[in-house]
């Protein structure tokens, strides 16, 4: 998939961080969901750390909810599975959907889990429907927190499901 000049442009400044870039490109009229040649959007690339960016980019109607054409990925699973709690709460202010499965039925609350990111973990367990979903490995988040040896991420969703039930 060749994207355009202006998209190579937009999502190569997203993922450096150069926020002035990506608001004059913006004021230009590029288009903030075209994919570039690799068929990502400057949201799926940009710089995860700086939610500031994510604020512009979604203020200018980019869709959070756009999956990685390989694994089905959102730029939701890639914050969650990073730790950036600031970038996810600007996502989910403007409609990311943290109940979106990957291609391994993984939902962000899985990838938050199993990488021990406790203040994402909490974060996202208030907005998803089911925090005991299964994977395709047959593991729900608390256990991918146990097997990877994530003990207070553990004990806190264990204490949380069993509020629940």
């Amino acid at each position: 998939m060749a994207g355009s000049t202006d998209a190579n442009m937009l999502t190569s400044a997203a993922a450096r961080g150069d926020i002035e870039e990506i608001e004059t490109m913006l004021q230009r009229g590029v288009d903030v969901n075209e994919r570039n040649e690799f068929g990502r959007t400057a949201l799926q690339v940009m710089k995860l750390g700086n939610p500031d960016i994510a604020r512009v980019l979604l203020t200018a109607n980019a869709d959070p909810n756009v999956r990685d054409p390989i694994r089905g990925l959102t730029i939701t699973h890639d914050a969650a599975r990073d730790g950036y709690i600031d970038t996810l709460q600007v996502l989910v202010e403007h409609g990311a959907d943290v109940n979106i499965l990957d291609s391994e039925d993984n939902l962000p609350l899985h990838l938050a889990a199993r990488e021990g990111h406790l203040r994402v973990v909490r974060f996202l367990f208030q907005w998803t429907r089911h925090p005991s979903h299964i994977n395709v490995e047959g593991h729900a988040p608390y256990d991918l927190a146990r097997i990877h040896n994530r003990q207070s991420t553990a004990l806190w969703l264990e204490s949380m499901l069993q509020q629940n039930n």
